[in-house]
């Protein structure tokens, strides 16, 4: 790949992904792009922390490519501001895999997509742009995962599972086969999903209920 790479962010799930880049010799990593001055200047793992409008007004859109490192344990507001913000810009984001991921041949991965370390995706099954599939979650086949969703570590979803826009499906959670999660949703950590889940719903607790 001949674009540089900057990575959005210097948080934890930002390093996460530099890790996962480096494993790649053939990727050229920037650096990180930041708001927050407390971190401008520092690096990590020897990488530099740059002032995001600042870096970027010294290169062109078409030269680079951009990781969206912003991470969350909420609703995915931030990370999904970010991508739609720089996408009227003319920027694309870099779509990877972890070495160790797995995904079959037929699954459709849109711009922006993240597969982590011993994630699992099957058969038949799209995921959205800028969604995470976080460290050893598995979808199983068939699933539509929507847009600016982050799958969290350790989760599982059966076979033909939905999952909305916008959406945080917590560590460890489980979701049976067939289940319809709307857009807006936060399942929490550990959570057992065994019903359908109304869109702009929180819910908790096995079997997962409204809270």
């Amino acid at each position: 790949m001949n674009k540089l790479i900057y990575i959005l962010g210097a948080g934890g799930h930002a390093k996460v992904l530099l890790e996962c880049l480096q494993k790649n010799p053939e990727i050229k990593i920037g650096g990180f792009l930041e708001v927050d001055e407390k971190l401008i200047g520092q690096s990590i793992f020897g990488v530099p922390i740059y002032e995001q409008n600042k870096k970027l007004a010294e290169v062109y859109s078409e030269s680079i490519v951009l990781a969206n490192g912003i991470g969350s344990i909420d609703l995915s507001t931030l990370r999904r501001k970010q991508f739609e913000t720089f996408k009227k810009q003319g920027y694309d984001f870099y779509s990877f895999c972890h070495p160790t991921c797995y995904y079959s041949h037929d699954v459709l991965l849109e711009e922006g997509v993240q597969l982590l370390a011993r994630s699992t995706v099957l058969t038949g099954t799209r995921i959205g742009y800028n969604t995470i599939i976080n460290t050893s979650a598995s979808i199983d086949h068939d699933c539509d995962i929507g847009n600016h969703v982050h799958i969290a570590p350790g989760v599982v979803l059966s076979g033909g599972v939905t999952v909305g826009d916008n959406c945080h499906i917590g560590t460890g959670a489980k979701i049976i086969q067939g289940i319809k999660i709307g857009e807006n949703v936060v399942i929490a950590a550990g959570a057992v999903v065994i019903s359908d889940v109304p869109a702009h719903s929180r819910v908790a607790g096995v079997p997962a209920k409204i809270f």
